[in-house]
């Protein structure tokens, strides 16, 4: 049970509730108000479902006043403020890491346009990737913490496709330590593979693939090509727990479609065109972040005079 808040219209289903506020609440404060009500979660999910309505209004929170009143402009200060460092951070790291700059190259204009009549080569996994061994870990997931703690530190590999498989932590003592690879589910509802840039660990249901030449340097940006071309054979609909896509056994004999210039797999387009996308995408973010910035300096201001 989580509360969310909704700016546009939308439709409850027969377990979803909404909640509209009696008095009027700037839009600011809301994510003040849905982070107090997500603070009581636990005691609404103790009662019957049938009693949820009644415990949620008898719910007691506490929030901030002045002269008598509910102060919603420190809310509205409060987490204009909180953004404010978070988007700070995020301008720091777009800057360091250059993704702030997102007019395309025409290279990447170029890639992008001959996508649609690119040549494909067709090629077995198992000849172009290996499978890594890893140290098999005497941990077992429900103990493990879900959040980094004291010494467990590691993220572990496991078959959920949530958070790229990556929702445990175990000690880097006695673990093969991995980055710069593919991971695949061997076990799951969904057999979706994902570009691990990371240092992590296989921990169950799952293992990690990398390319086997060494006569390609194989950037991240060409993982993460790749990593599309691999998921049109293995994220499938047919398969499912019930009808398992298997292991690397399998998978290692399945083929798939990669980029081809002069008959060679073309690298150099797979990069590009990550790229291209890359820049595609954080043009939104960085426009986003360019926009809070600027409200939230007028949000402080305003709390000033």
């Amino acid at each position: 049970m989580d509360f969310f808040y909704r700016s546009k219209p939308w439709y409850a289903g027969q377990f979803v509730r909404k909640i509209i506020p009696k008095i009027k609440v700037s839009e600011g404060a809301i994510p003040f108000l849905t982070t107090i009500l997500n603070q009581h979660k636990t005691d609404l999910l103790a009662v019957l479902v049938r009693n949820v309505d009644k415990t949620f209004r008898e719910t007691m929170v506490q929030l901030p006043t002045k002269d008598g009143q509910i102060d919603f402009d420190f809310m509205e200060s409060f987490i204009a403020e909180l953004e404010a460092r978070y988007i700070a951070e995020l301008e720091v790291y777009l800057t360091v890491t250059g993704l702030k700059d997102y007019t395309l190259t025409k290279e990447e204009e170029k890639a992008l346009e001959d996508f649609n009549t690119l040549r494909w080569g067709k090629y077995k996994m198992g000849d172009l990737y290996e499978r890594i061994d890893t140290q098999k870990l005497t941990y077992k997931a429900k103990d493990l913490p879900k959040e980094p703690i004291d010494n467990f530190i590691l993220p572990c590999l496991t078959s959920s496709f949530q958070n790229q498989g990556l929702n445990y932590y175990a000690p880097t003592k006695d673990a093969t330590v991995l980055s710069n690879v593919i991971s695949i589910p061997s076990n799951s509802d969904v057999y979706r593979a994902y570009y691990q840039s990371r240092a992590f660990t296989v921990l169950s249901d799952a293992y990690a693939i990398r390319w086997k030449s060494d006569k390609n340097e194989i950037l991240p940006n060409h993982y993460l090509f790749m990593v599309m071309c691999i998921n049109k054979v293995t994220d499938l609909p047919i398969y499912s727990y019930k009808n398992k896509l298997g292991g690397w056994n399998v998978v290692k004999e399945k083929f798939i479609h990669l980029p081809e210039k002069d008959g060679k797999t073309d690298f150099e387009f797979m990069s590009t065109f990550i790229s291209a996308i890359q820049k595609l995408i954080i043009k939104d973010v960085v426009l986003y972040a360019d926009r809070k910035i600027g409200e939230t300096k007028a949000i402080v201001a305003k709390k000033d005079c």
